[in-house]
């Protein structure tokens, strides 16, 4: 077993929760707090029922998620969002979210994550939003359109659709995870001519074919496993506990 304070205080000085600007709804760090112990470390995208349950029967407990019990907002405690947050401290399960601080993190974060996936071993930083730079970049040379896509495919498994905008040979790969789509023309004037990014709302493929660039939507979620898994994997490793990744895809 562990302190569940000390994990706590690993995670929120290793990914600078207290510097990192967010969403209103994402409240990094401890969402739901437990007895104060933890014998196993489950991981997942979205803090849902499914998944909560799942949790539960795997005997987690401390789950660490991407978008946590909040990202709705406020709302009554009744119908699912009851029966989630009565069955998590009815089974002794802490819940821990992190948002854009696990995104830009440069070794366990989602962008840089993917990036490597993908081949990318050389990515900086990029896309300046609320003081930080929320992406990562790379230069490539003898890179298609079309393998590029390939590589995408079979890296998350999914199918993933492109908006072609830009020039069949890419040069300057821009990623940003989850839901970056509508970013695109300000991608652009960063000199990106390929963009991978979860979704976006439908005027982005027509907006990423008027300013020169690949568009690719690779899933929200899948995207979105990488920093999850991996940031799971580094507290079990340093806290001497099991871990999971608790895999329940939306598909989108």
């Amino acid at each position: 077993m562990a302190e569940l304070a000390s994990i706590i205080a690993d995670v929120d000085e290793c990914l600078r929760i207290g510097e990192t600007p967010d969403y209103p709804p994402a409240h990094n760090g401890l969402q739901l707090t437990n007895d104060g112990f933890v014998g196993k470390i489950g991981a997942a995208v979205d803090a849902c029922l499914p998944v909560v349950e799942q949790a539960v029967e795997e005997e987690v407990d401390l789950l660490v998620v991407h978008h946590g019990l909040f990202w709705g907002g406020v709302q009554a405690i009744k119908g699912a969002y009851y029966e989630k947050l009565k069955l998590a401290m009815e089974h002794n399960l802490a819940i821990l979210s992190v948002h854009i601080p696990l995104d830009v993190h440069e070794e366990y974060g989602n962008n840089v994550l993917l990036a490597a996936a993908l081949g990318l071993e050389e990515t900086v930083p990029f896309f300046p939003w609320k003081g930080i730079l929320l992406g990562r970049r790379a230069s490539v040379s003898d890179w298609s359109r079309d393998e590029l896509h390939r590589r995408l495919q079979e890296t998350l498994g999914v199918p993933v659709h492109c908006a072609p905008g830009g020039p069949d040979e890419v040069r300057e790969i821009g990623i940003i995870t989850g839901g970056a789509g509508a970013e695109v023309a300000a991608v652009a004037e960063e000199g990106i001519d390929t963009f991978i990014t979860g979704e976006g709302p439908h005027h982005s493929y027509a907006l990423a074919e008027e300013v020169g660039v690949n568009l690719f939507y690779a899933g929200h979620y899948a995207t979105e496993t990488f920093g999850v898994k991996a940031l799971a994997a580094h507290l079990a490793e340093r806290h001497g506990l099991p871990h999971l990744f608790i895999d329940h895809p939306s598909g989108l």
